[in-house]
């Protein structure tokens, strides 16, 4: 992302916490400056750095704008070349395991076609991560694992073997 891009959308965020709806002019955000840090920076040079005419700010300019706009000075630089704004972390290699775990358990349980197409299903899923942690918040709630069986399969057999309502596994 390039610098203006960045300062463009501090102006979108910024005009959308102070409840205007729309973002923020590029006078707004300089006369706001101005009256909320006692100091300013001119509606030319904003616009400068927006355009790309400007692809650098001072040191000055840089602090007053993370200041006023509350993000980290370091932020308003150019990304560099390859910079990558999505989430890279050791999340994604835990969702890796975990889906080769689930699929290790529905091979294991392939004579269970029901349990072992459901484990493919959530390892086959974008987030399988939040779709258990989504499956344990259901069977914390009483009751809603069996009336959502029964909505899925309407006069159908509930599948809740061995366990009571809950979720809780009967002795």
């Amino acid at each position: 992302m390039t610098l203006g891009e960045k300062i463009r959308h501090l102006r979108r965020t910024e005009g959308a916490l102070r409840g205007l709806g729309r973002e923020m002019t590029q006078l707004e955000v300089v006369h706001a400056i101005r009256r909320e840090l006692g100091k300013g920076i001119s509606q030319s040079y904003l616009s400068q750095i927006e355009s790309g005419a400007r692809p650098h700010l001072t040191q000055t300019s840089r602090t007053l704008l993370a200041r006023f706009f509350k993000v980290h000075p370091g932020y308003l630089v150019e990304d560099p070349e390859g910079f990558h704004t999505e989430l890279t972390s050791e999340l994604r290699t835990l969702e890796d395991s975990l889906d080769t775990w689930l699929g290790s358990g529905a091979e294991q349980f392939r004579g269970d076609p029901e349990l072992s197409q459901a484990l493919e299903r959530i390892a086959g899923h974008s987030d399988s991560r939040q779709a258990l942690v989504l499956l344990g918040a259901i069977l914390e709630t009483p009751l809603l694992a069996e009336r959502l069986l029964q909505v899925l399969r309407p006069g159908g057999e509930a599948s809740t073997r061995g366990n009571r309502p809950g979720g809780r596994e009967e002795p």
